[in-house]
């Protein structure tokens, strides 16, 4: 057997000196983000060598850098997305070059995928329930909890309005004639089981590996709502052992085939992976999403952006930050003696005083920079594309006790200790839920154009307490896990 290194294919990322460099790709195109609104922030970005290490601050200044105007924002979201469409690559096969990413429409397709459709045979839930802490809010239920989490500084007052909006009108919730396409369908933060519970049509596409699809069918059965598998026309066997399409490799048949679909669809973006393969998927997904937007004007367009990212924050939202700090209870009594020893590190507080919009930067250095290049990405884009006139839902999920986040002993900890910090960590189940029923929001009353992309991207936001909490996130990152790594022991 050789030793030699297994060539990727499908999407990539660009080599130099021959191997993918992940760290020379997010240099060069966080740098060109930047150059034409901040030309020294962008000369600092590509001058620097330890970008794994250095890259907070840069990703901090692609939001401080737009800042000044909505046209300064969608600039660097332009050439942001110009830089690494011009950068990414495709490779059909381990013996063949490096082509421009547009070759993978261009690849030989072979046969068709076909869609087999599995009707649920549960009950269609009309009415919008959250499951929580054991509960099942709803009605007046619900009304409480979301008071409570907008007085806990959990979600933005917006957030609570739009999911009193949805629950008012469960005839929404159905999305008739909005068949939404689920990329990444077996994701937990995705808004699948909601969707199929609520009697909509879900088009699914993951990975052909038996285990996540027979998991989705079962769901399907169970559920009131259509499910659309794609299906390899050659392939064999029971259906969750035949379903499935490769993103990374099979852009093309997927965009054939999901050009078909029927109604006004929405494409929702859910994939995840580890390192620099999340980079490649959520670039196959982006090249996916322009080619289908030019077949299909009339596609809407939904993500999920993560809270351990950098956002421009309302101005209340700053003001209550600031009365948390000022008032601050628990280990907030010891911040004085622990900013002394830390030199100011620990436990500072979340905003400069008197500097509006606020920026609140909750990136987290063990997520890495592959996973914020990637989240930075659907940001941008869900920016460019409402700018076109695109019907986009992005909203800010809350953190949540995710398989892939809890795998990571140190987030582990960090999500343990949180709540010492006013920090709510979601379960899967509630999140998923309540992501879903905003994207129906969205769907049916979207948001006001014209506004500044900070604005749009702080609409409805469900952050957690990130926002509004009195710490700067990483200042108050090490205590938090020294609180909660024998819970996450546990």
């Amino acid at each position: 057997m050789s030793d030699a290194p297994q060539v990727p294919t499908g999407v990539v990322i660009p080599t130099v000196d021959g191997k993918p460099s992940t760290s020379a790709l997010g240099r060069a195109v966080v740098a060109d983000a930047l150059r034409s609104v901040a030309p020294d922030w962008a000369a600092d970005a590509a001058a620097t060598r330890d970008w794994r290490g250095d890259y907070l601050r840069h990703f901090h200044r692609l939001v401080e850098a737009g800042l000044p105007s909505r046209e300064a924002a969608l600039t660097v979201a332009a050439d942001g997305l110009a830089a690494l469409r011009s950068r990414m690559r495709y490779r059909m096969s381990p013996d063949t070059a490096e082509q421009p990413l547009e070759a993978a429409f261009d690849a030989p397709a072979g046969d068709p995928l076909r869609t087999v459709t599995v009707a649920g045979s549960g009950e269609v839930r009309r009415e919008l329930v959250v499951p929580y802490r054991g509960e099942r809010l709803h009605g007046a239920s619900l009304e409480r909890q979301l008071d409570a989490w907008v007085a806990g500084g959990v979600i933005e007052v917006s957030c609570a309005e739009a999911l009193r909006t949805v629950a008012a009108n469960p005839q929404w919730l159905a999305l008739e004639g909005r068949p939404v396409v689920v990329l990444g369908a077996g994701a937990e933060m995705g808004p699948l089981t909601a969707l199929l519970r609520w009697g909509a049509d879900v088009v699914a596409v993951d990975l052909p590996r038996p285990a996540i699809w027979q998991r989705l069918l079962e769901t399907a059965h169970r559920s009131g709502g259509r499910l659309h598998v794609p299906v390899a026309g050659a392939a064999e066997g029971e259906l969750h052992q035949r379903a499935g399409a490769d993103l990374l490799h099979d852009l093309r048949r997927v965009a054939d085939w999901l050009g078909d679909v029927d109604g006004a669809p929405v494409l929702g973006n859910y994939v995840y992976a580890d390192g620099p393969l999340n980079v490649r998927v959520a670039m196959a997904v982006d090249a996916l999403t322009v080619r289908l937007r030019s077949l299909r004007p009339d596609l809407a367009l939904a993500f999920l952006a993560t809270p351990t990212d950098v956002f421009a924050v309302p101005d209340d939202a700053v003001d209550e930050s600031g009365r948390r700090y000022a008032g601050a209870k628990g280990v907030g009594r010891l911040r004085g003696p622990l900013r002394v020893l830390s030199g100011g590190r620990l436990l500072a507080p979340n905003y400069p005083a008197g500097r509006y919009p606020g920026i609140n930067d909750s990136l987290v250095p063990q997520q890495g920079p592959n996973y914020a290049l990637a989240k930075r990405l659907q940001r941008w884009r869900a920016a460019h594309e409402r700018a076109a006139g695109a019907t986009v839902s992005l909203t800010v999920a809350p953190a949540t006790r995710t398989r892939s986040v809890l795998k990571n002993r140190l987030l582990a900890a960090a999500y343990a200790g949180a709540h010492r910090f006013g920090i709510e960590i979601f379960e899967p189940a509630t999140s998923n839920t309540l992501m879903a029923a905003l994207l129906v929001h969205d769907l049916h009353a979207p948001r006001p154009a014209g506004t500044h992309p900070w604005q749009e991207e702080a609409y409805a936001a469900a952050h957690g307490g990130l926002w509004r909490g009195p710490y700067a996130p990483r200042s108050a990152l090490g205590i938090a896990v020294l609180f909660g790594i024998g819970v996450a022991r546990g």
